[in-house]
């Protein structure tokens, strides 16, 4: 196993503690959480663990901060993002391992990730000074109408663990570059990551203020974020269930919403592809990232019947020639779940499946262990009424649904109420052009698996949410609109 620094050592450089205000601070309750390693069930540290009166607080920071930060330039805001940047950059292999250890994730994953929050951070930089109003031309020669875009105010983000820097970095860069304050409220699962990314942009030279971060009890600080009518905004990651309770308690403020409530992406496998064997080997290698745990892994295999035969038994072949283990171990492909209740809900759906008819061809285990690791599964026979293909399962689960037309595999796609990503194998422009359009996803990757970029717009339909992150869309989503008439020009 690679061994990080002495963790007296780390304590002094990063701060694992609430940032409100400019301050590092403990909880107001000296409340403090046991972080555990997923891949060892061992505690890594204790972090603080606060409650409302740490989010009040962080509010009124914010809040305090926002006249003077909306007022900056955002040349001048850029600063303080490029900064952020380039404090991570000569970090990021030691970063990696801190979000490593509380996240499970293989050690290369975590670095891409910081890696790539530098890049949000930049595009945001360039983005924030491209915040654009318009001249509308006026019915009468006398009138002139304007349009300006302003800083919508005080944002709070309440974020995922499965991604611990992109979930945060996403709206932080835009909020921030738009003239926003922002209070965070990372995962108590990987709350170390969101205080190393406000470490960065506090070293970066934000004002106090102006970055927030607080962790602690999740409907305690959500309330606070309801209540005061000062938070503008909340951008969220995480469940349908937690996304309609936000979606009730805004109405008590009119607080506007970003909902990224997950998905279940289905994969269109046509016969048409250039090499079925290649192709069933890139989608294990994205089907398994992170365990499966990403919000747009590739889950639903709908595969042409043609090719089906040989596209599972390469999937298997794959799957069982992954290398599971800790995160931080060299050569590990796969690292463990989050934790010990999303192991056994994955082990609960594979025998549900089975129970409806569906067959394991490979895993559907759990390791045999310390650490929450489940062997990469391949399942046949999934379909409507499967729980596999029925529900999202956030962990390494490849179910293979055989279809024979392009109608059947449409219906069976979109039968979901889940509408985040979709992907499209096919040499075939046709079928591209066609399957593209129809499909009731808010993104589609055709022969392509990586739907999110900084550049462009990340977000779902249907039960999967509203808003967007990222791209001109992200940075729109932090700013408010205004309307100027000037009438009497001579």
């Amino acid at each position: 196993m690679l061994i990080s620094r002495d963790v007296n050592s780390i304590e002094q450089e990063y701060r694992f503690e609430m940032l409100i205000g400019g301050e590092w601070r403990p909880a107001a309750s000296r409340g403090r959480w046991r972080l555990l390693d997923p891949g060892t069930e061992e505690l890594i540290q204790e972090v603080p663990f606060g409650d409302a009166e740490d989010a009040t607080a962080a509010v009124d920071a914010a809040a305090a901060a926002l006249r003077a930060w909306s007022r900056a330039t955002p040349y001048d805001r850029g600063e303080v993002l490029e900064r952020a940047a380039a404090w991570i950059r000569p970090r990021a292999a030691e970063l990696a391992r801190l979000t490593t250890e509380e996240s499970g994730k293989p050690l290369g994953e975590s670095k891409a990730e910081w890696l790539s929050a530098c890049n949000y951070l930049t595009w945001f930089v360039a983005e924030g000074v491209r915040g654009y109003g318009r001249t509308i031309p006026a019915r009468q020669g006398s009138r002139r109408i304007h349009t300006l875009q302003q800083p919508l105010g005080v944002i709070a983000s309440i974020t995922a663990w499965n991604f611990p820097v992109y979930n945060n970095v996403r709206c932080w860069a835009a909020a921030l570059a738009a003239g926003c304050t922002v209070v965070g409220r990372p995962s108590e699962y990987t709350p170390r990551s969101g205080m190393l990314l406000a470490q960065a942009l506090h070293e970066g030279g934000a004002p106090p203020g102006v970055v927030n971060l607080v962790n602690g009890d999740p409907e305690a600080m959500a309330g606070v974020f309801l209540d005061d009518p000062r938070v503008r905004k909340i951008q969220f990651t995480g469940s349908p269930r937690v996304g309609r309770l936000l979606m009730d308690g805004a109405s008590r403020t009119i607080t506007r919403l970003s909902l990224e409530l997950g998905g279940n992406a289905p994969v269109l496998v046509f016969p048409d592809v250039a090499d079925v064997h290649a192709a069933a080997r890139s989608a294990v290698i994205w089907k398994y990232r992170n365990c499966g745990q990403v919000c747009v892994a590739p889950q639903r295999f709908l595969v042409h019947r043609d090719i089906a035969e040989p596209f599972m038994e390469e999937a298997v072949v794959a799957s069982n020639g992954l290398r599971v283990g800790h995160g931080l171990d060299r050569g590990t492909q796969v690292g463990p779940l989050i934790n010990a209740r999303q192991r056994d809900r994955v082990g609960d759906l594979i025998a549900a499946s089975r129970s409806a008819g569906a067959e394991v061809l490979s895993g559907g285990i759990a390791l045999e262990r310390p650490g929450y690791f489940f062997h990469p599964t391949v399942v046949a026979g999934a379909g409507p009424g499967v729980p596999v293909f029925d529900e999202e399962i956030f962990g390494p689960v490849m179910p293979v649904t055989v279809f024979d037309d392009t109608d059947e595999a449409l219906a069976l796609a979109n039968g979901s109420e889940n509408g985040l990503a979709a992907f499209v194998l096919t040499r075939d422009l046709n079928t591209a052009i066609r399957v593209s359009e129809e499909l009731e996803f808010g993104m589609v990757c055709i022969n392509d698996w990586l739907p999110a970029t900084p550049e462009a717009p990340f977000g779902g339909v249907k039960g999967s949410g509203f808003g967007r992150e990222t791209g001109l869309e992200g940075l729109r989503e932090y700013q408010e609109t205004k309307t100027i008439f000037t009438g009497g020009v001579e």
